[in-house]
């Protein structure tokens, strides 16, 4: 994990990749406890008898959950000791590219796109892109923003 001992520090790197986070896998089990948090109970996500039967293949990670794993997965990558509170601000956008089959390993890649002041702290923003490991295109890519306050 790369740890800056400021915003500014962290702000440096705008235009450059922050870093890359380890693997974590995405099991049924985890699947199903995000369907009930969500009641996102798509069969294509919970039944693999049903989407083998039906479609030929095992059950998908849904793409919300995909998204939620970027605390995670970020908080892996980067810190900034100076940092008292960040506030996660949203996203520009946010793109499902590929499908996550369950019982794959997901990754987070993030790049510093920018860091301006914002509302008092430094709004960063973050192009993030979430691998599915030994697959060629990425299950999603976003850009993502939080302000982060000294």
């Amino acid at each position: 994990m790369r740890v800056f001992n400021s915003i500014a520090e962290y702000a440096a790197e705008k235009g450059k990749e922050i870093g890359v986070s380890d693997w974590v896998l995405l099991d049924q089990a985890r699947v199903n406890l995000f369907a009930d948090a969500t009641g996102d109970h798509q069969w294509i996500h919970i039944d693999p008898e049903r989407t083998q039967r039906e479609l030929g293949m095992g059950t998908i990670a849904h793409g919300y959950l995909t998204l939620s794993l970027l605390p995670e997965l970020m908080s892996k990558i980067s810190g900034v000791k100076s940092v008292t509170r960040g506030i996660n601000y949203g996203a520009n956008s946010v793109r499902f590219t590929n499908m996550v089959p369950v019982g794959s390993r997901v990754r987070a890649r993030v790049s510093l796109k920018d860091a301006v002041e914002k509302a008092g702290g430094t709004q960063i923003v973050n192009d993030v892109t979430i691998e599915i490991e030994g697959v060629e295109r990425p299950a999603m890519v976003a850009e993502t923003l939080t302000i982060l306050y000294e």
